[in-house]
């Protein structure tokens, strides 16, 4: 193979719809691959306030570990703004880990955001995309990036030398640093935002930015987290999940008015607490115990399980105290003929076989076509390329790096803040998410060993929510509230 040339050519090409700019670097194997940016100017609504900016979306080449890609991203920059320095700038990116950017982007943080009901979903196919009036633009410059193998983003050499943990933060954590580095955005205050799969992105794009280019970061966003993969995932020797599930289950029962009246008539948060309580200082314990766990005592902990949980204390012992997310999801309302979400456990449809999921039926085909419409008629960006938003393939492919463990990420977490004591984690979770439970959550940071000092650096918030808290639009208007105060310096 021949010794990588890299030649950057640079131009701009005026046209009707906007600038088209080009970078070309020749790959490793002697194809040149091109950047493919197009800028349009746009205006939004933001807080009743009108907000201009600059819109930039398309595939910048990225060349990582060895091979080359193509990364698709939409940034929005603020129009006006006279001193850089002093403007943050927010990378955001979804999980999945296969899932492309637009559910951050067009559902949450970007400037316009498709149309919902008051239930969260589309009121109409195609859904219509309106002002974000939630949006952070006036707060942050934006920038969305999709991974390989997601939305218009591909590879151009191997594509396993860009899928898995290691692979995917080196890939994404240079492409930003192209990014900052092309822009003039090394003086300003730099975030990030993930959700899901991508909070574990997050914190792994910390280190890596860090170590690598002594970029220290401002702050992370981390949106229905999952930094250690123990808390999720039951497996013979890991009793964790069922320990951290319940007071999520506790939640969706509370809602679903399944629940004795002494614990329907009390705030969720106190009823939480109760059940927190008796997780750590009972269920754990007994979980511990396994086989050796007397009957009797058995018998009591299932009485006590089902009146938090409104499963049937014959249920409960079958199970041996033992209840998986997807079995509770179709259990809690199965007299009714119905089962709950998992992504958010407030809503609820026909109890069916298989995995559907009562709280995502439809939101993806209203959102996808929301999103091309936006790219391609309101961006201008033209490809004949399919967007990817979810791919079941890469998720399949993906490599935790992880030596025969689970992915966790406490370490890494406590050595980025410990070292950056300008860096602020802000973890949000929602109640009813049976994705990444809050509880677990909880557990995870718990075993962060911060000093005090540190420590304060880490905030929470809690959204009667599920795994998409700006789909529920009290929460999302909280959220709004919350992040102006979270932005300042």
């Amino acid at each position: 193979m021949k010794k990588a040339l890299s030649v950057i050519l640079a131009f701009s090409i005026l046209i009707s719809t906007g600038i088209l700019t080009v970078f070309a670097e020749e790959s490793p194997e002697g194809a040149v691959v091109q950047d493919n940016l197009v800028t349009t100017t746009h205006k939004t609504v933001i807080q009743g306030k009108t907000v201009n900016y600059t819109a930039t979306a398309g595939t910048m080449a990225v060349e990582s570990g060895g091979g080359q890609c193509e990364i698709f991203f939409i940034a929005y920059t603020r129009d006006g703004v006279q001193d850089l320095s002093k403007r943050p700038i927010t990378f955001a990116f979804n999980g999945g880990p296969g899932a492309a950017s637009l559910y951050i982007n067009f559902l949450c943080l970007g400037p316009k955001r498709m149309e919902l009901d008051e239930l969260g979903h589309a009121p109409a196919l195609p859904a219509a995309l309106v002002y974000n009036g939630n949006s952070l633009l006036d707060l942050t410059d934006l920038v969305f990036i999709d991974a390989v193998g997601t939305g218009y983003s591909r590879a151009v050499s191997e594509e396993d030398q860009f899928i898995g943990y290691t692979n995917d933060i080196r890939t994404i954590g240079d492409f930003i640093r192209l990014y900052v580095n092309r822009n003039g955005r090394w003086g300003s205050p730099k975030y990030l935002a993930g959700e899901s799969y991508g909070t574990t992105r997050a914190v792994g794009l910390c280190e890596y930015l860090s170590d690598t280019y002594s970029m220290g970061l401002n702050g992370l966003m981390l949106i229905s987290t999952v930094n250690d993969f123990s808390e999720v995932f039951p497996t013979p020797g890991n009793e964790l999940p069922y320990a951290l599930y319940l007071p999520t289950y506790a939640a969706d029962a509370w809602y679903h008015g399944c629940l004795e009246e002494r614990y329907q008539s009390t705030v969720l948060e106190e009823f939480l607490d109760e059940v927190r309580d008796f997780v750590s200082n009972e269920y754990v314990p007994a979980l511990f115990k396994g086989r050796s766990l007397s009957d009797e005592r058995q018998e009591e902990l299932a009485k006590k399980i089902a009146s938090y949980t409104g499963l049937k204390k014959e249920y409960l012992l079958k199970a041996n105290l033992r209840v998986e997310s997807e079995s509770f999801f179709e259990e809690l309302l199965s007299e009714q003929k119905l089962m709950i979400g998992r992504y958010d456990g407030r809503f609820t449809g026909p109890l069916t076989s298989g995995s559907n999921d009562p709280s995502e039926f439809d939101l993806d085909q209203s959102l996808i076509a929301a999103a091309n419409r936006c790219i391609t008629d309101e961006l201008k960006y033209q490809t004949d390329t399919p967007y990817i938003p979810l791919s079941l393939d890469i998720n399949s492919r993906w490599d935790y790096n992880c030596n025969n463990s689970f992915l966790a990420q406490e370490e890494t977490i406590y050595n980025c803040m410990s070292a950056n004591s300008f860096l602020k984690v802000w973890v949000l979770c929602g109640y009813y998410d049976g994705a990444t439970p809050f509880y677990g959550t909880e557990w995870v940071y718990d075993h962060v060993f911060l000093d005090d000092l540190h420590r304060e650096n880490l905030s929470f918030s809690y959204y009667p929510s599920g795994h998409m808290f700006y789909l529920d639009s009290d929460s999302f208007a909280r959220f709004r509230e919350e992040a102006e105060a979270w932005y300042q310096p």
